[in-house]
């Protein structure tokens, strides 16, 4: 979060004194963001870890609600072409997706801990219907990047806790051409692929972005420019302080702070897995790996868009980003994962039920036969 303050003031300073003639304008909403951020985990941290497993659908379902109100008017704010917003009170806005990314992994735990006599009840088509419908909605958002993260972490999900390898591959037999009809045949997802496969294709408008990354870390070399003396984020690369923010990094920074962010962010997703393979109940193990998933899948796509590794997709870079919802979505997520480490050694209520279940994962504990 320290960094995340720093890289803020750094890649948003020209563009605010422009915008609002006061350069420190995104560093102080920042600041305010990271003092509610740091409450929000500390509170995390201390909920009572069977609570959160109780009330796991209730943050499901209202995340789901406040996807579902951004299509009201009035209500909903449409930003560059997609209705992914929530105006609130004080000029501050809500991305309701950011939340129902963090509370599917809480859902989806929910259920994979179930008695396994509640399968063949009527309850799972209801059940499915209110895990699916909500992250369709994304698609009429449209925001396809938390579509994907949310799929991607419910078939590893999956996979980890023994589902047959039959389903596995029969589940990617329908989920790749979906995902490829989704993509081809909307014409600016088609765009940003062909930008990615040709950006000097068009490098005044769909390769522009990619293009302007790629030069700001080449201009970084291997030590950097220094911080603050980056050329890019002078309204040559576009969402300097939001979307492309790594490569003002890696211009300022230059290819050594570039790999060590990385292994930063590596440690925390490794330290994250650590903490679901000691934990003792399959629900805490299950929340705490979508968790770390969904964050080393935010990092993955947002660093490989920078690097033009991976199509344009308007997704955060978590802690570096500009961004009030984001940030205190993401210490709830990590005041979930500390809260887990904290009551290693307690069995929840249910622990003794999962263990003599007949299903094992390959953590350890729950199979599928």
């Amino acid at each position: 979060m320290g960094i995340g303050l720093v890289q803020v003031y750094s890649s948003s300073y020209i563009f605010a004194t422009e915008s609002f003639g006061d350069g420190l304008y995104f560093f102080k909403r920042q600041l305010i963001f990271s003092l509610l951020a740091f409450l929000t985990l500390i509170a995390t941290i201390h909920l009572p870890i069977d609570k959160i497993k109780k009330f796991s659908w209730l943050v499901w379902f209202i995340a789901a609600a406040l996807v579902v109100a951004t299509f009201i008017p009035g209500l909903g704010v449409r930003v560059g072409g997609a209705l992914r917003w929530l105006q609130l009170p004080f000029g501050v806005r809500f991305e309701p997706s950011e939340l129902l990314k963090i509370s599917f992994s809480l859902w989806f735990a929910s259920l994979l801990t179930r008695k396994e006599n509640m399968l063949g009840r009527f309850k799972w088509p209801l059940l499915l219907a209110a895990s699916t419908l909500p992250v369709l909605l994304l698609l009429k958002q449209p925001d396809f990047g938390s579509f994907t993260i949310i799929t991607i972490v419910a078939v590893a999900l999956l996979f980890v806790f023994g589902l047959s390898w039959k389903y596995i591959i029969g589940s990617l037999a329908l989920i790749l051409p979906a995902f490829y009809f989704l993509v081809m045949t909307v014409p600016y997802r088609r765009a940003r692929v062909m930008a990615f496969l040709d950006p000097w294709s068009d490098p005044a408008q769909k390769g522009f972005q990619v293009i302007q990354s790629m030069l700001s870390f080449h201009s970084g070399g291997f030590f950097g420019a220094g911080l603050g003396q980056g050329q890019g984020k002078l309204f040559f690369l576009p969402e300097a302080h939001t979307d492309f923010t790594l490569a003002v990094w890696g211009e300022e920074m230059g290819f050594i702070g570039f790999v060590g962010l990385l292994l930063l962010y590596g440690f925390v997703v490794f330290k994250g897995i650590q903490i679901a393979n000691r934990s003792q109940s399959l629900f805490r193990k299950t929340m705490t790996l979508g968790l770390t998933i969904t964050f080393a899948l935010s990092v993955f796509i947002n660093a490989g868009v920078v690097m033009g590794l991976l199509p344009t997709k308007g997704l955060t870079l978590p802690f570096l980003s500009y961004g009030g919802s984001s940030l205190v979505v993401l210490c709830f997520t990590f005041g979930l994962i500390l809260n887990v480490e904290k009551n290693m050694d307690v069995e929840d209520s249910v622990a003794s039920s999962d263990t003599g279940s007949k299903m094992r994962t390959k953590f350890g504990h729950r199979r599928w036969n």
